[in-house]
């Protein structure tokens, strides 16, 4: 087991230094579809893109005044979660965000700390949310993104709208397809992972459970009312390899890998990165804004 242990590490080096890159290159324009498929999309690889979406109107209007202006009383869908870490382990479960219905003033009230309440908030629905719930929104930026759409020869299947306050972290994940994350406000932190680092995540079986308002107090996991889908496959926090953030005492849990040599990156406002369904990622410090 230890020699294969040690042939997969070498592998993993291997691909890193020969096939893939130590850190997300950035683009300073928009490609070409062809090229872009051909050295990105096709090799599996992620990157930044400056100036990709710097005309969308929505840098410059997305303010608290003007989303409230146009959507405040929509009532949208939002996670709750006591600590931010949404679908995610705590202890020996898998730990879905309670799910509740706000209107939008609300969240922009908890988040700008006009209003304090329990629990995390964030706005993460990835079912095509900005153009079902908010397409009030829509006009200020593009429903697709046009050299990306040729290069894949369809369009979107979905595209969302997240809005989070800063403690809101999404745990480790795989996506299945191809996809942009544009930051409208704020910026977000990214660690991606290659296919090539799977064997050294740890990955666990946990029983699932939901956030609950417990009576006024806590955001407490309980279990499922009913019968569930069983035990389900996550990565463990842990705290052998913690990430902390910078003038904070508490960490934000991360995946010990071998060798721990992951891309990182932060994204900025304006700059869109593209990720691939075969690349696990841990995204951390939402934007104030986000669509993707």
């Amino acid at each position: 087991m230890e020699s294969v242990k040690r042939r997969l590490t070498e592998f993993s080096l291997e691909a890193q230094d020969l096939y893939l890159n130590q850190s997300v290159p950035y683009l300073e324009e928009p490609p070409d579809p062809l090229i872009f498929y051909r050295d990105w999309i096709g090799p599996n690889k992620p990157c930044i893109i400056r100036n990709a979406c710097s005309h969308w109107p929505a840098l410059s209007r997305w303010t608290p005044e003007y989303l409230r202006e146009k959507v405040g009383s929509k009532v949208i869908s939002v996670a709750v979660t006591p600590n931010g870490f949404a679908d995610a382990v705590n202890g020996d479960r898998f730990v879905m965000p309670e799910e509740r219905r706000m209107s939008f003033s609300s969240v922009l009230d908890v988040i700008e700390g006009k209003v304090h309440q329990r629990g995390v908030l964030y706005v993460q629905k990835q079912c095509s949310n900005l153009l079902e719930e908010l397409p009030e929104l829509t006009d200020d930026l593009e429903p697709h993104v046009s050299w990306m759409s040729a290069a894949l020869g369809k369009l979107p299947d979905a595209v969302n709208f997240w809005l989070g306050e800063a403690s809101a972290v999404t745990s480790m994940h795989k996506d299945h397809y191809e996809n942009l994350y544009c930051v409208i406000s704020g910026e977000k932190n990214f660690i991606l992972l290659p296919p090539t680092d799977r064997p050294f995540i740890p990955y666990g079986v946990y029983q699932p459970a939901v956030y609950r308002q417990q009576d006024d107090g806590p955001v407490d996991p309980s279990g499922p009312s009913g019968p569930g889908p069983g035990p389900v496959p996550a990565v463990p926090e842990s705290p052998a390899a913690p990430l902390q953030r910078e003038g904070r005492r508490d960490a934000v849990p991360a995946v010990p890998v071998v060798p721990p040599r992951p891309a990182v990156t932060r994204l900025h406002r304006s700059e869109l990165l593209v990720r691939h369904g075969v690349r696990h990622q841990v995204q951390l410090l939402p934007a104030a804004g986000d669509a993707v």
